[in-house]
């Protein structure tokens, strides 16, 4: 299950109000002059046949182009770095760090559009879902030959604010995301988006050539 969490999270409102109208009108007013973004999250992962859903918490920092970091600190710790050239998914309790090549996890991550919105065209379908739940829904579908999700669904509130991620996964399984305090063009602490294996963490992937830092 912890995998599944952290596969659904590649698959991330203390904000500005902005005019209430379609979903994709309320997105692009969102993205407009952001360059970085920060706050927490719930997620919820349910399986494909209705499942009781799993709950996680963690923290989250965006930042144009091409980096993020998605931090689960409960009940479970795990942390996914993308620096801009690579994504690192590391594990604590396996002692484990994979690293893929960013470009093929980026171009398939609803995550990514809230910071270089000029992406969602050129890497997704986009359709309006209307108006559900309390949120003013869009569909974002991936034109990619081996798409990582069925979907992901982007949900605004009555102020314009993003407050709600939900996509499906190719095995069925749903993830339902909320987010809080976050937080727009806030300067993120150095190091945010560059991730140092600890010292007898098993590297497994494509990685560069690494110092490993101590295990306080």
């Amino acid at each position: 299950m912890k995998r599944l969490l952290l596969a659904a999270t590649l698959s991330l409102l203390s904000l500005p109000t902005f005019a209430a109208g379609p979903a994709r009108d309320r997105l692009d007013a969102f993205a407009k002059g952001m360059h970085s973004l920060a706050g927490s999250f719930t997620q919820t992962l349910s399986g494909p046949n209705g499942e009781a859903g799993k709950i996680s918490k963690g923290t989250l920092a965006l930042e144009a182009p091409r980096q993020f970091r998605w931090e689960t600190t409960a009940p479970y710790k795990q942390t996914i770095v993308a620096d801009g050239s690579r994504v690192w998914l590391y594990d604590p309790d396996l002692e484990q760090v994979t690293v893929r090549k960013q470009s093929s996890e980026e171009a398939q991550s609803p995550l990514t559009v809230l910071t270089d919105i000029s992406q969602l065209d050129r890497d997704f379908h986009v359709t309006e879902q209307g108006q559900h739940d309390g949120y003013q829904w869009l569909r974002l579908t991936s034109t990619s030959a081996d798409p990582q999700f069925t979907y992901a669904d982007l949900g605004f509130d009555a102020k314009g604010a993003l407050a709600a991620m939900r996509f499906q996964d190719q095995l069925g399984n749903l993830t339902n995301i909320t987010f809080a305090n976050l937080t727009r063009n806030t300067a993120l602490p150095e190091g945010t988006f560059t991730f140092v294996p600890p010292q007898g963490t098993d590297v497994v992937g494509d990685a560069p050539v690494l110092q490993t830092q101590p295990v306080h």
